[in-house]
């Protein structure tokens, strides 16, 4: 055990639970809106002021801040050992538009907080640390979301990233220049020592079984899909019921397929039609054709595999039996993800050892540390948000869950960071 630990285990609790509350309250005020929550889309001005305030923070805290040619900002708190790779920590500080305060908000100022600490109590680490913001998580204003992450992990070229568009037509690469957040470092090649991100759940699953910390053991694979069915339009009057060709009694047996696909492939087993658009949307004419998108969202691929054939059996079927055709497009495809050991076992001993209540969890969402773990060791910690609540702007969270869920941070860096070090934990 060394030095920085020992400190740490000397004793419960060291994070300042007020200055990270009002480092969140401050952040949210750059785009708050009426109802309480924060639109403040990816590579706004808002989004600048944001990001100018972290690096205000950060280099009042002691750090170096560089900045990569797709926005990523880095924040670089040095080790004893400035060889080793970084522990990283971060996320997003972009909103849906009608988002919260808390989501990706609390993971970079956990962050912050946890340099902050370190300062307090005059704790160098083996390794250097670095707090990440990432650029464009949402997807909001540019597709794909996960974006800046996407660009450090290789998913997506710098040059494809920067092309893209708004729905104004504005590109990613404009942006970052009106911005003043077009970097110089390179977006690839950095080594990973392991990286931790703390979010809120986004989901309930916390506060039902009322526990404070989730231990987050992967992320849940996904394979999205658009899906056409076609059929024939005609009069809602004279056309008998044996003889209709309707897309949208096909579409009902689809959406009750997906639904009875993920409850029969439990546990983290999830399946949702999130749109479905009949047309032509006349209440007197049969509709003759609908659209809609299938998500599928599963931990082990080959039930994640067995849902979709189970649903897809169900399409042919239904369209065998009412006379009608269909199209069936992948949009996306995540496989399924297992956090590195080493990482959840650090998340897990740090809850443990301050007494908070923890379970094994795993994320239904997308997130940056799914692309990071990659390139290095990396876990995630979860805490409640209140009625599992999230991209809305009555998301909440509470204080003390929120310096919990700090506080188990602080402890797993120093903890990778002292491995490292050792050799115990290596990319």
């Amino acid at each position: 055990m060394n030095a920085a630990t020992d400190v740490l285990q000397s004793t419960h609790q060291h994070i300042n639970r007020d200055r990270l509350w009002l480092s969140l309250m401050e952040l949210a005020k750059l785009g708050a809106t009426p109802k309480g929550g924060v639109c403040r889309l990816a590579l706004t001005d808002l989004d600048r002021q944001a990001r100018d305030l972290f690096v205000k923070w950060c280099e009042e805290a002691g750090c170096t801040v560089t900045i990569d040619g797709v926005g990523n900002i880095f924040a670089r708190r040095p080790g004893r050992n400035p060889k080793l790779p970084p522990v990283m920590t971060g996320s997003h500080i972009d909103t849906q538009p009608t988002g919260g305060k808390f989501d990706g908000c609390f993971g970079v100022l956990a962050g912050v907080e946890v340099l902050r600490t370190l300062n307090d109590l005059n704790i160098e680490t083996e390794a250097p640390l670095e707090v990440v913001v990432w650029t464009n998580e949402e997807g909001s204003r540019f597709p794909p979301c996960m974006m800046g992450s996407g660009v450090f992990a290789e998913k997506f070229t710098l040059a494809d990233t920067l092309a893209k568009t708004d729905a104004d037509g504005v590109t990613v690469g404009d942006a970052l220049n009106a911005i003043g957040y077009a970097g110089t470092r390179p977006v690839s090649g950095h080594k990973v020592g392991a990286y931790f991100e703390a979010h809120i759940e986004q989901g309930p699953i916390l506060e039902d079984e009322r526990k404070t910390i989730g231990v987050v053991l992967g992320a849940l694979g996904q394979k999205w899909f658009d899906l056409k069915l076609r059929g024939v339009e005609a009069h809602a009057g004279p056309t008998p019921m044996h003889l209709r060709k309707d897309a949208l009694v096909g579409a009902a047996a689809v959406v009750a397929a997906v639904n009875a696909a993920a409850l029969g492939h439990q546990p983290h087993a999830c399946g949702t039609v999130g749109c479905l658009q009949a047309y032509p949307g006349s209440r007197n004419v049969i509709p003759g054709e609908v659209r809609m998108t299938l998500d599928f969202r599963h931990l082990e691929p080959a039930r994640l595999d067995s849902m979709i054939a189970q649903v897809r059996k169900v399409i042919d079927d239904t369209c065998a039996k009412h006379g009608l055709t269909f199209e069936m497009v992948p949009t996306a495809d995540f496989p399924p993800l297992y956090f590195d050991k080493g990482c959840v076992d650090a998340v897990r001993n740090a809850a443990n050892g301050l007494g908070l209540s923890n379970m094994d969890i795993v994320s239904g969402a997308g997130h940056d540390a799914i692309f990071v773990a990659e390139l290095g060791p990396a876990g995630m910690i979860f805490v409640p948000c209140e009625g599992g609540i999230s991209h809305n702007e009555i998301e909440n969270a509470a204080p003390d869950d929120l310096a919990a869920g700090c506080a188990v941070l602080l402890r797993a860096m120093v903890a990778a960071s002292a491995a490292i070090a050792s050799g115990k934990l290596a990319a």
